[in-house]
């Protein structure tokens, strides 16, 4: 968590380190035309979100996308709650320690629906910058994991992370996304220190454009969605 925390603070983003094999990479990614995993598909394209396809997947989760979310939104906690502490937040607005407390909390507001998704971009494919918030109870890291590989399934489409500064111009970050690797970065908005106590920067992500093959790559976000 420490080593996480230093490069979320230093960068904006961190990255993780091998997450998944080749093989649970491959298949999931294999398994993207599967319906009867997900509970709803969105071609970007129609809603101008960029171009490709994503799909969410429906409960239960595959056990290895399952594993992920149980096993890092726990350091993923403890540093939310240290950026909140930060910024002032009361013991009220800090975060469970544990998934299905934080999960509770979703399905009490209305979010019962699960966030983790696929998304496939061929040639071409792209997405445009965003925010993954979905609705009241948004916990403020999420996580996108490879699941192809750089330079021998696809060329281009790197992941995109901007931030926002006040009075400042915007930053962004190009980052390839490796096979099995994942990267955390916030979906909304981080403290930063500044001369005078922190204060908040705001981030959005996409992926540049592929410029040939085929891009895969899984989506780990935490809470639920309405």
């Amino acid at each position: 968590m420490t080593s996480w925390l230093d490069q979320l603070d230093e960068r904006g983003y961190a990255r993780t380190g091998r997450l998944l094999s080749p093989r649970a990479a491959a298949e999931l990614a294999g398994a993207f035309d599967d319906d009867q995993r997900y509970r709803s598909r969105v071609q970007m394209g129609r809603y101008r979100f960029g171009e490709g396809d994503y799909a969410y997947f429906a409960y239960p989760l595959p056990p290895a996308v399952q594993r992920l979310r149980e096993e890092l939104y726990p350091p993923l906690a403890a540093v939310a709650n240290e950026w909140a502490e930060r910024l002032g937040a009361d013991d009220r607005e800090l975060w469970p320690d544990d998934l299905d407390s934080m999960l509770a909390r979703c399905h009490a507001a209305g979010q019962r629906r699960p966030t983790p998704l696929v998304l496939r971009y061929g040639e071409g494919g792209y997405n445009t910058l965003h925010q993954d918030l979905y609705g009241d109870v948004a916990f403020p890291l999420q996580v996108v994991v490879g699941l192809t590989e750089p330079g021998v399934d696809y060329t281009g489409g790197e992941f995109v992370l901007t931030e926002q500064r006040p009075r400042s111009q915007t930053r962004a970050t190009a980052l390839p996304l490796v096979r099995g690797e994942g990267i955390v970065f916030p979906n909304n908005r981080r403290p930063v220190q500044g001369g005078r106590g922190p204060y908040q920067v705001t981030h959005r992500h996409g992926a540049s454009e592929v410029r040939s093959g085929v891009r895969v790559a899984l989506g780990i976000i935490f809470h639920d969605a309405r």
